[in-house]
């Protein structure tokens, strides 16, 4: 596809709206064009005694009813191996966990952290863990063993379960720094095993759940109380421990109906880890609520690999990263041409903003755009999204689904906010307050938690402009934005020009301090395989991006990387660019992809 051409295209991406998958099982009231929490809440499965757990309504509920002999998990091994479960499978399978851990002592309301790669047992862990009333906190296995060591002692962890393989190299050095740790459960099976019966203080995870009975009783657990504990790393400073309830399962169900267009017969994957809480609100939790057939892939990314899997399981709906489109258009559209997607009909994308070249790279390998959407780990679940039956246009986050109230604000001197009612005026991503999936607290940080209020509104951190159709686009951090003569620059939009020219795959940009200007422009850029860095392309790179943006805005240096660091949910990490390049600390880095 030639960039050029693309890029002079009509902005709007116009959809065939009667093509849509408006099918006659739409809830009232949770639909594309009405979205109530109160009849989200009404289709949920309740407990018996009219609770809502989690882990009931995703599994017990389709595992002994018309679903229960439908695939809920394919999972795809690393080294070629594949095995189904079933949701009656599942449900078997999370009960015996769940009186396994009760049966140790576990009880409401203790937390159990999971740190393994992407196995069958993750998710029996995780899904058995909410139906015996612990709060489920996830970490990455790419952490090393003072960030977990940092997590679990920040969240009082009494349970873990991992792989032999993780637990020796990162956290046995570290287990004696854990006071609240009681009980350690070691996957034996897939690529990272290793024998329960050699490591002393621990136990085997799948003999555990072989002595206990597959028949459980539900913990009763009501909208307001934990479930899943999220950090989230800072510029400076320890984690935030983000505290989510049961409730939220009515968002994460709703939303997977409106923002991602989820429908019975789907056959669904989302690349996230869950690890990060995308991978776990829409790798795990959306998808069984629907009742789907989800893939789950143990492999990290392999763009040939993607592409088999997209076509061989016949995925229909696909959520990813922008991260990940950006390594497979590095990879070229010509990889893709031998394969063939006819069932995938819905593709979006979260992490990081995606860049308008990335929505026209969709439309040329997948015939159809990809639906950037916008969320935090502190808002649970999808607040603003291009849907299925939405004009798209590229570079927008979308706009804010049915009953989620969005703003733009001013912070004021005096720790109040202004509405800002204009269009195309930068400010502050707001929300009203309500919605189901809101973070409840920041764990043993109550002013902190409460900063991120103004009244009844949450302010984000996240700087937007909305236009006069009340689509939102992302301007950047509060803390990334560039301050320069007198201007403010939005890193993503000059990041955006820059992957308009078609030797750059990714590009992050920063603020200097500089004597004049008070802040110039530096650019880091990554190029295409095969591409030579050269004075002469930086030189045309920046004649590129002052034509496109302007002198004032155009950065004024640019340097060729290989790579760029990103967290491992996708996103560039500007600050540690800076702090690179300025000799500043790093902060925290926990959540850094490996090797950047």
């Amino acid at each position: 596809m030639d960039k050029t051409n693309n890029l002079q295209r009509a902005e709007v991406i116009h959809k065939d709206v009667p093509s849509m998958r408006v099918l006659p099982h739409w809830h009232e009231g949770v639909s594309p064009d009405s979205l109530s929490w109160d009849a989200a809440r009404r289709v949920l499965p309740r407990l018996p005694g009219g609770g809502l757990n989690i882990g009931y309504a995703a599994v017990d509920a389709h595992g002994q009813g018309e679903r229960a002999a439908r695939v809920a998990i394919r999972w795809l091994g690393e080294a070629g191996s594949e095995k189904n479960i079933t949701y009656r499978e599942l449900m078997l399978a999370s009960n015996r966990f769940a009186n396994a851990v009760t049966q140790l002592g576990l009880k409401r309301g203790d937390r159990l952290f999971v740190l393994a790669p992407r196995l069958p047992q993750l998710y029996v862990a995780v899904l058995g863990g909410l139906k015996a009333g612990l709060v489920v906190s996830p970490l990455f296995p790419a952490f090393g063993p003072e960030p977990i060591a940092m997590r679990m002692k920040l969240g009082e962890g009494r349970v873990l379960v991992t792989t032999g393989g993780l637990y020796r190299r990162k956290v046995a050095p570290v287990r004696s720094q854990i006071e609240s740790l009681e009980h350690v459960l070691l996957i034996g099976e897939g690529s990272d095993n290793g024998s329960a019966e050699a490591v002393q203080g621990t136990h085997d995870f799948d003999a555990l759940l072989h002595e206990a009975s597959d028949s459980f009783t539900c913990v009763e657990t009501g909208e307001d109380d934990p479930a899943l504990l999220h950090f989230t790393s800072g510029t400076t400073g320890k984690p935030k421990g983000a505290m989510h309830v049961h409730g939220a399962a009515v968002a994460h169900y709703a939303t997977g109906r409106v923002a991602l267009d989820l429908h019975d017969e789907d056959i669904y994957w989302c690349t996230a880890d869950p690890g990060w809480v995308t991978g776990m609100s829409y790798g795990i939790i959306a998808p069984l609520l629907h009742g789907v057939t989800m893939v789950v892939d143990e492999a990290e990314f392999n763009a040939e690999r993607w592409y088999s899997i997209l076509q061989k399981h016949k995925v229909s709906v696909w959520y990813t990263a922008p991260t990940a489109i950006r390594m497979l258009m590095k990879n070229g559209a010509d990889l893709a041409r031998p394969f063939s997607f006819p069932d995938l009909r819905f593709i979006a994308s979260v992490g990081e903003p995606l860049n308008p070249e990335a929505v026209w790279w969709g439309m040329d390998v997948f015939k159809q755009p990809i639906h950037d959407n916008w969320w935090q780990t502190e808002t649970g679940g999808i607040m603003i999204a291009n849907t299925a039956a939405m004009d798209v246009k590229p570079g927008s986050m979308g706009k804010p689904l049915p009953s989620v109230q969005a703003c733009v604000v001013e912070r004021l001197p005096g720790g109040g906010v202004r509405v800002i009612d204009e269009p195309g005026v930068e400010g502050e991503l707001a929300l009203r307050r309500g919605w189901p999936s809101m973070f409840r607290a920041y764990l043993n940080q109550d002013e902190r938690y409460r900063q991120c209020f103004v009244g009844d509104l949450y302010l984000s951190g996240d700087l937007v402009k909305r236009d006069v159709e009340g689509y939102y686009w992302f301007v950047g951090r509060a803390d990334d934005v560039i301050k320069s003569a007198g201007h403010l620059i939005g890193p993503f939009e000059v990041e955006s020009v820059l992957m308009e020219h078609p030797a750059v795959v990714e590009a992050g940009v920063i603020g200097k301090p500089d004597a004049l200007l008070g802040e110039s422009v530096k650019a880091f850029v990554a190029l295409r395989a095969g591409t030579d860095a050269s004075d002469a392309l930086r030189r045309e790179l920046m004649a590129h991006a002052r034509k496109r943006l302007g002198p004032a805005v155009a950065p004024r240096e640019i340097a060729f990387a290989a790579t760029l660091p990103h967290t491992r949910s996708g996103k560039i990490m500007r600050r540690l660019l800076k702090a690179r390049e300025l000799g500043l600390p790093e902060g925290d880095t926990s959540t850094l992809e490996s090797g950047a």
